[in-house]
């Protein structure tokens, strides 16, 4: 609770966390915006392969010229100016740099920034929660391993729920689901980045202007996004993914408790301690009010008769047994909450969120028939979206990660929903995300 005192501190003494950041895109100007106005904080510098949108991408957000006017990483840390350049590499080996953001939204890249982070001893907050879903539990093992600390994102869902969660179980509350909001109907499943501001609710000049990849929110639109989290969320958690798939049960946050329990008691829940989705829109595209499509929540159970008179006595809003009731956040704020894994890491040397097994898993699935030879386009393209299964479903299929499933050909034809499988494509069996990934699939037996 004391962490901007610490950074004050630092401040103070002349000592601040050194930051180096590698993308920056939209994710990554919402932390810069906020970098700034925080004491004992030094983004020292930022490596993007585009500079000129890099470049900006800091206009945009208003980032001072002379912030950014270092010749080089060294320069920078005299003054406390920021370089850009285009190297990560140069970024991740420089001494003066004590942790990495990696914020490019590429899983496999980032599986590459990330090895070469921890080989050089640097903490690193992994913004890219694809690569998470990918490897997390071995990206994890690989950062302990060499000393340094690998953390989600605080800002994106999954470190906001591993917050909730971790708060229910030391208030010793038995978890009984937890997980995030979205806008949902199942069409949306076939939404392609031509359509996705057709369904978003912004217009195609609104997104122009704020810089807003189509492809990257169509990852949201059609589920994949949520899936990929929502692994992330059950692997750090401990919690499990549902045997078929997320749900995306529609509901107020009023309705969480009632929705969130077993169907033996009323609610949607084939088993309880899983992640789940709860959808913003009605079966009929109908918008509920108070709903949670932006935020986060975790439902617990009351799970004595003591505790239950507690609720009541409270006033707390529980399902009509008074046995189960849900602790939200109805907002997250993305990259403009990124200083908090910035600082817990720096600080405290705690992550914010973190795999430890591999319960949860994300299958490309094809969003349309496809033949031989067809190019495979990733999260958020016109050929697949990514479906939640439980890992141990996932390797029984063999079922290819939506991390891998881009700029991969078919070399046979895929009918519509069919989950792919790795007998469907040939992956480069010397990408770095491919060999960590496999290894990953050995050393932790999925659950």
């Amino acid at each position: 609770m004391n962490l901007f005192a610490k950074l004050q501190a630092r401040a103070a003494a002349g000592r601040p966390l050194r930051v180096g950041m590698i993308g920056a895109g939209k994710f990554g100007s919402m932390y810069l915006a906020q970098v700034p106005r925080t004491p004992g904080v030094h983004l020292v510098a930022i490596a993007d392969l585009s500079l000129e949108r890099a470049r900006a991408n800091l206009a945009r957000i208003g980032w001072p010229e002379e912030r950014a006017a270092a010749g080089s990483i060294d320069a920078a840390l005299r003054d406390g100016s920021t370089y850009l350049g285009e190297d990560w590499t140069a970024l991740v080996a420089h001494e003066g740099i004590e942790i990495v953001v990696e914020c490019t939204g590429d899983p496999i890249a980032a599986v590459t920034h990330c090895l070469a982070a921890f080989r050089a001893g640097k903490h690193v907050v992994n913004v890219t929660v694809e690569a998470d879903a990918l490897c997390g539990a071995l990206l994890a093992r690989r950062a302990a391993k060499a000393g340094v600390i690998y953390s989600l994102a605080y800002g994106d869902q999954p470190a906001l729920v591993c917050d909730l969660v971790d708060w229910a179980r030391t208030c010793g509350f038995p978890v009984v689901a937890a997980g995030r909001g979205h806008k949902w109907l199942p069409q949306y499943r076939e939404s392609t980045p031509a359509t996705v501001w057709d369904h978003w609710g912004l217009s195609a000049e609104d997104a122009r202007i704020g810089g807003l990849n189509p492809k990257m929110f169509n990852a949201f639109l059609d589920g994949s996004k949520p899936a990929i989290e929502s692994a992330a969320i059950a692997n750090a958690t401990g919690l499990h993914a549902p045997e078929h798939g997320l749900a995306f049960p529609p509901g107020s946050v009023d309705e969480i408790p009632r929705l969130m329990r077993p169907v033996a008691e009323g609610g949607v829940l084939a088993k309880t301690g899983v992640v789940e989705v709860i959808s913003s829109l009605r079966a009929d595209g109908t918008p509920i009010p108070y709903e949670i499509r932006n935020g986060v929540w975790v439902c617990v159970e009351a799970d004595t008769d003591y505790i239950r008179r507690c609720f009541a006595e409270y006033k707390v809003q529980t399902d009509e047994s008074g046995k189960y009731m849900c602790l939200y956040k109805r907002w997250h704020m993305i990259g403009l909450e990124l200083g908090i894994s910035v600082a817990s890491v720096g600080l405290r040397g705690e992550a914010t969120g973190a795999a430890v097994c591999f319960n949860a898993d994300v299958a490309a699935t094809a969003k349309r028939d496809m033949a031989a030879g067809e190019m495979l386009d990733g999260e958020g393209g016109a050929t697949v979206f990514g479906k939640l299964l439980p890992a141990a479903k996932s390797l029984a299929m063999g079922a290819l990660p939506l991390a891998l499933a881009q700029r991969v050909a078919l070399l046979r034809p895929v009918a519509k929903d069919a989950v792919l499988t790795w007998d469907d494509v040939r992956v480069d069996s010397e990408l770095p995300a491919y060999r960590v990934r496999r290894e990953m699939e050995a050393l932790f037996p999925a659950a």
